[in-house]
């Protein structure tokens, strides 16, 4: 097989249900590039040491001539400006320690520890909601509404307010899963309108939370100081959006990957329903096996860097398959198997260096007490069809539906 072949198939949705054996021969080439696509790597201590390499950038700008990669695509029409994701320091690391003075360690050590009663109502409310007649959509039910309410709670937003929010996220993570028959100039204009309604609401709230704080991560966004000064009204709104999106997509696929490989493994299900504790590497081991974020496209080195002898130009395109270097026997004994009683757990599900997963404790801690208490609370659950149908998305992986048969519900 070709390499052009192999690289074609990273995005080709017929590989989306398992792309574990591409990614194997993948490995095989751990410097794998054709003439006109970006240069990628696969192998786990390449993609962690890229991951922490300065010469490594995420601003788009740097990028030095468009290349024929499907997943390259254009920055969505906003005036906001780029989120700290898409930032390289010192503006990254300005904006990241800003952000999360309101949100973790040192300055608020217990924002995501103390969110655990109320995550573990919303999860209760969701399961209580479920169809009595024994059969759900998990990701339509469940998977996609828990981590949008713990995001608006989060941020402060109004619980009136809450299903309006709802539907610009439903909307703009729409808009990042084309499927090949949409009509794309329809669904860029009800992203774009999403966006500017949001938008709209965000700056409202940001205006009332200056004259009025309340103990929430917004609040704290708009009258924050300290030795980065305070953020403009535009980096507030650019840092709440980047929260909504990123925050909302990988925890969606998080608990949909975890809850289909949990049924696939009805014995660890069994484990998980009568020891809750082991939520907690159970996580972990999703994270490796099967992470939300399958890899980051959009990277691109500022200077000429060598990797396995291959010299890689500045400004060329580059992919890290965080899901190839999961699964890399170089690593990780036996890593095709899920083992949530795996001691050696470095994976890279949640990235790695100064763009680690910044959401990552909420993240986790949302899985943990939605897996425990789904395992807890539904009788004999089973799988509609497996393979279930995935999303189009070929960076963040995930069921686009997960049907799921059971008897009925504990209390």
């Amino acid at each position: 097989m070709v390499m052009t072949s192999l690289l074609r198939q990273i995005t080709d949705y017929s590989n989306r249900a398992n792309p574990y054996p591409l990614y194997a021969e993948l490995r095989k080439t751990p410097v794998a590039h054709d003439e006109d696509g970006p240069y990628v790597i696969s192998t786990y201590h390449d993609i962690e040491s890229l991951l922490h390499d300065p010469r490594i950038s995420s601003e788009a700008r740097n990028l030095s001539a468009p290349v024929a990669d499907e997943l390259q695509q254009p920055e969505q029409e906003t005036s906001l400006p780029p989120g700290f994701l898409r930032l390289d320091p010192p503006e990254h690391d300005r904006m990241r320690r800003m952000t999360n003075r309101p949100f973790g360690p040192p300055h608020s050590p217990r924002r995501v520890e103390g969110m655990r009663p109320e995550l573990g109502e919303i999860v209760s409310g969701l399961i209580d909601g479920l169809a009595n007649d024994g059969r759900i959509d998990l990701v339509d039910q469940f998977s996609y509404p828990f981590p949008v309410t713990v995001i608006c709670r989060l941020l402060g937003v109004p619980r009136e307010d809450e299903a309006r929010f709802h539907t610009w996220a439903d909307t703009l993570a729409a808009s990042l899963d084309p499927a090949p028959s949409e009509d794309l100039a329809e669904r860029d204009r009800i992203a774009k309108e999403a966006r500017t309604q949001l938008g709209m609401y965000l700056a409202g709230l940001i205006e009332e939370r200056r004259k009025s704080p309340r103990d929430d991560m917004l609040s704290a966004l708009v009258n924050g100081g300290g030795p980065d000064g305070a953020m403009t009204t535009m980096e507030v709104l650019s840092t709440a959006a980047l929260l909504l999106i990123a925050g909302h997509e990988t925890t969606v696929n998080l608990i949909t990957n975890g809850m289909l490989t949990l049924l696939r493994h009805p014995d660890v299900l069994q484990r998980l329903r009568d020891e809750p504790r082991l939520a907690v590497p159970i996580v972990e081991e999703l994270l490796r096996y099967e992470p939300p974020v399958q890899l980051l496209p959009q990277r691109t080195p500022i200077a000429d860097i060598e990797v396995r002898g291959v010299t890689i130009p500045k400004g060329s395109s580059l992919w890290l398959v965080l899901a190839s270097g999961n699964r890399d026997p170089q690593r990780f004994e036996d890593p095709d198997r899920f083992d949530p009683d795996r001691k050696d757990i470095q994976h890279l599900g949640l990235g790695s260096g100064i763009h680690s997963c910044f959401g990552a404790p909420l993240a986790r801690l949302e899985a943990q007490i939605a897996l425990s208490e789904l395992a807890r609370r539904l009788d004999n659950p089973r799988l509609v069809e497996d393979p279930p149908p995935y999303r189009h998305n070929a960076v963040l992986r995930g069921p686009r539906h997960l049907n799921i048969e059971f008897d009925g519900l504990r209390a």
